[in-house]
């Protein structure tokens, strides 16, 4: 993944996604349609990847497919990720990239990748944040998120849990699956994400989050799909 993903994809999340109302309960999706997601392209980025509710008879599941491309799928629905702070999902992997590398620019491309993304409060922003949030709201229209949180399948065996984006540390990646061995495979995943976000930033993070999907291989040239079953919010 190029900049863009430092500023055009934080930039356009927060307008898509972040300013509905928080829900309370958490939620579920099952991927029977794709109602609840709103789909986001960049605009130097000719080659879109493919998000369909895909699936046999009554077991749906989301098919995200990259072919040398990026773009990304957006949950309308925001949480508080105090009061509901787990997130499980079901995922599959065609494949990694060969190219692909979490520490490297040039390798910031994954089959599939889970964004936690968090609003920012001006309230709690210091002066210079507060200027830089301010001048993104005049371009896009509203504030982009405080930061994030990308839980990816890597294409690489580091033996980090935890990498900051090559870009921008506002985006901390969690490394969840390693490398090509459970490709192929359905996983079933489970996080807190408040206590990762802890981790990662050092710090707590604001209350309202956001969800949302990604299959990119545009710096790679690559190809893979991505499946996710489910992806479900809740207390615990």
């Amino acid at each position: 993944m190029s900049i863009r993903m430092a500023m055009v994809l934080i930039c356009c999340l927060m307008t898509v996604s972040l300013c509905a109302p928080a829900a309370a309960q958490g939620f579920r999706e099952d991927f029977e349609t794709l109602a609840d997601w709103k789909p986001l392209t960049f605009p130097k980025i000719p080659r879109h990847s493919a998000y369909a509710a895909g699936g046999e008879g009554a077991d749906r599941y989301l098919v995200a497919t990259a072919d040398a491309s990026a773009s990304a799928m957006v949950s309308v629905r925001t949480f508080n990720i105090y009061q509901t702070p787990v997130i499980r999902w079901r995922w599959k992997v065609s494949n990694v990239y060969a190219k692909g590398d979490e520490k490297r620019k040039s390798g910031d491309d994954y089959p599939l990748r889970i964004y936690v993304m968090f609003r920012y409060d001006p309230e709690k922003a210091g002066a210079l944040e507060k200027i830089q949030y301010g001048a993104a709201k005049l371009i896009y229209g509203d504030y982009p998120p405080h930061s994030s949180l990308n839980y990816i399948w890597a294409n690489k065996t580091y033996p980090e849990r935890i990498l900051p984006n090559p870009y921008t540390a506002k985006a901390q990646m969690i490394l969840l699956q390693k490398g090509p061995a459970r490709a192929g495979q359905w996983v079933e995943e489970t996080v807190n994400a408040l206590e990762d976000y802890r981790k990662a930033f050092g710090a707590d993070p604001p209350a309202t989050a956001a969800l949302a999907i990604m299959s990119d291989a545009d710096n790679t040239g690559e190809k893979a799909t991505g499946f996710v079953d489910y992806i479900e919010v809740s207390a615990r």
